[in-house]
Order: C-alpha cells, then structure tokens, then sequence
C-alpha cells in the first residue's frame, strides 16, 4: 500500500477530529455562555413586557373612546347610534395599529435590527400616498372631526356655504344634505368650512306686522294679544305665549309692529305662519263685526 496515500488518509482524519472538536469547543462555550443567556433573558422579559404594556394601552384607549362616544350620544337627541358605533370602532383599529406597529419596532430593536432605513422608507411611502391623496386625506380627517366634535348630526337641519338641507348621512368622506324642496346635495367634508346648525338650540320666530295709521296703536296691540292667548295651546312647538314688542319701525301711511315667540328648533316658519293666521282671523272677526253693526245701525234708520 502507498505509505503517500496512508500519510494523506491520516492527515484528512485528524483534520475532520479537530474540526468537530473545534465545533464541539464552540458549541459547549455557547452553551454555556453566561452573559449571552443573561441577555437573552433580559431581552425576553422586555419583550414580554413590551406586550403587556401594549395591550394594557390598547384596552385602557379603547375604555376612553367608548366613554367619550357615549357621552357625545347622550349629549345629543337626534343621533344614529351606528355612526358612533363606526367611529368608535375607527379609533380602536388606529389605536391598535399604531401601538401594535410601536411595539414590532421596538421588539426589532432588541434584536439588534438597524430601524432608521425601516422608519426612512416608510416616511417617504407615507409621504408619496399624502401627495397622491390629498384632497381624500382632507376629506377624511375633516370628516373625522365633524364627528368627533359632534358639529352636527343626522336629522339636522344646517347650512355650509350657499347649501342648506336636512343631514341625511355623514360620512368620513362626504356628507348628503336634502334640502326644503327635496334636492339632494353630496358635499366632500374638505369642503364644509363653516356650518349653521338651525337644530342645536330654541329659535326665535319673529312676525312684523304692517297696519296702516288710521289704525288705533293700542286697539291693534289689543286685538293682537287676544288673537294670540290661546295659539301656545293649538301649538306644541311654541314654548311660551308670543310677545308683542311694539313699534318696530315707522312711515307716513304705516306702523309695523314685530311680535317674537320662542319655539322648538326647526319650527320658526311653522310658528310664524301660526301668528300670522290667528291675527289674520281675529281681524276678519272684527271686520266682520263692524259690518254687522253697520248694517244693524242701518236696519234701524
């Protein structure tokens, strides 16, 4: 046999040995590495307790947000418990998603991961959807605090801009308003600046009454109280008797008189067309009875 071929054999084999004691060496050091399982131990209690603070913050936000919608709802009369239902739902799954991608990174961290091209490469993906989306991004948020705020709900009646109409659906994207005679109006919430709610409070219904000179002031004052003593009673929506207030402005031919009357939101036009028909009536029943007592008085010349 080739001695040459033996020595070769031989060297190989105490190679593969000192390779696997090597390895062995390497194995049992790691095994028995303490500041490396001291880390690893360390490492796994913040990660656990990274999860715990996580989901702590997660239920404690959402406890807030279901308190805060439920006050919000019982603040208001007309309300759609579905809309609060989604808000509230909205809030919960940002509030889940951010800490959730707080603690992803923070658990990478402990791994040693480098986050500044992670964290780069999302702000400039973020930045690219905001410039791509900027009047959706606009709608939404300002959606979003429409109905935080609770600037208005479904069933009131607002006006924003030249629209005016009854809320029919708020949305986060857009709002649809119907108006008086029965248009309907899709307004992007990015556009509603400003808004009148006519539904938050009691309106003032305001009647001028014009009445020529010849008139008598304090038999048409009169005349005007006795036609409205009993209009609060016809009317549910007045909240107390109409006041006549006087003179309201003043002509050669004529002398208006304004009468004001507190009443039920979204009811000012009814009320005003209530006043109007009752004195209305009372100054045909008077009519009518100077005519009777015109023709009587004649009957007896």
């Amino acid at each position: 046999m080739n001695p040459q071929w033996l020595e070769t054999a031989n060297s190989e084999m105490e190679g593969a040995v000192d390779k696997a004691l090597k390895f062995s060496d390497k194995f049992l050091d790691w095994i028995t590495n303490v500041d490396m399982w001291t880390n690893v131990m360390f490492s796994s209690i913040r990660i656990v307790v990274l999860f715990i603070v996580t989901r702590i913050a997660i239920r404690v936000v959402s406890k807030i947000i279901d308190r805060s919608l439920e006050r919000h709802q019982q603040s208001r009369i007309n309300v759609n418990p579905r809309r609060f239902a989604t808000v509230g739902e909205l809030l919960k799954n940002i509030t889940a998603v951010t800490c959730n991608f707080v603690m992803v990174l923070l658990i990478l961290s402990e791994f040693n991961f480098k986050l500044g091209p992670l964290l780069a490469g999302a702000g400039v993906l973020g930045l690219a959807i905001g410039f791509g989306a900027q009047s959706l991004v606009k709608d939404v948020i300002t959606g979003f605090f429409i109905i935080l705020e609770d600037q208005f709900a479904v069933g009131d009646v607002i006006q924003t801009g030249t629209y005016k109409g009854t809320v029919e659906v708020i949305g986060l994207r857009s709002t649809r308003l119907v108006s008086m005679n029965g248009e309907t109006h899709i307004l992007p919430n990015g556009m509603i600046t400003s808004v009148t709610n006519f539904s938050l409070s009691n309106a003032l219904a305001m009647v001028d009454l014009p009445v020529k000179n010849e008139r008598s002031l304090e038999d048409t004052v009169g005349l005007i109280k006795q036609a409205l003593t009993g209009v609060q009673e016809e009317n549910p929506n007045l909240m107390a008797v109409p006041d006549v207030l006087g003179i309201q402005s003043l002509s050669t031919s004529e002398y208006v008189i304004r009468i004001v009357a507190q009443c039920l939101p979204n009811t000012r036009a009814e009320v005003e067309r209530a006043i109007l028909e009752h004195i209305k009536q009372a100054l045909e029943a008077e009519e009518q009875q100077k005519q009777a007592l015109s023709e009587m008085a004649a009957s007896e010349e």
